[in-house]
């Protein structure tokens, strides 16, 4: 897993390239949370373009990051969702609580 991040105008963005599941998650945990705490955005826009496989564990992580950043009034958007991205974001819900865009 690969993690880009980028502050523009009061948004992060990070894009994930590679796969979130129980090999990766921990280190996708440990650096989302570095991210999201030492950055102070308004927002966070996460892109899935290059997410490529994504199972159980990975949308823990994500729930994980929803609730840190909820508990601080940041909202957390996704965009570019790869195919199995958005099958997964459709079958859970987790658009409810993480909204696409773009």
């Amino acid at each position: 897993m690969q993690l880009k991040q980028r502050l523009h105008n009061n948004v992060l963005y990070i894009s994930m390239d590679g796969e979130l599941d129980h090999h990766t998650a921990e280190f996708t945990r440990v650096h989302l949370d570095d991210l999201m705490t030492q950055t102070k955005a308004a927002q966070i826009i996460i892109d899935l373009a290059r997410l490529s496989f994504m199972d159980s564990t990975g949308i823990g992580v994500l729930i994980g990051r929803y609730k840190k950043m909820k508990a601080k009034n940041v909202p957390i958007f996704i965009c570019n969702p790869s195919n199995q991205a958005e099958r997964i974001f459709k079958m859970t819900g987790l658009y409810s609580i993480m909204p696409k865009i773009g």
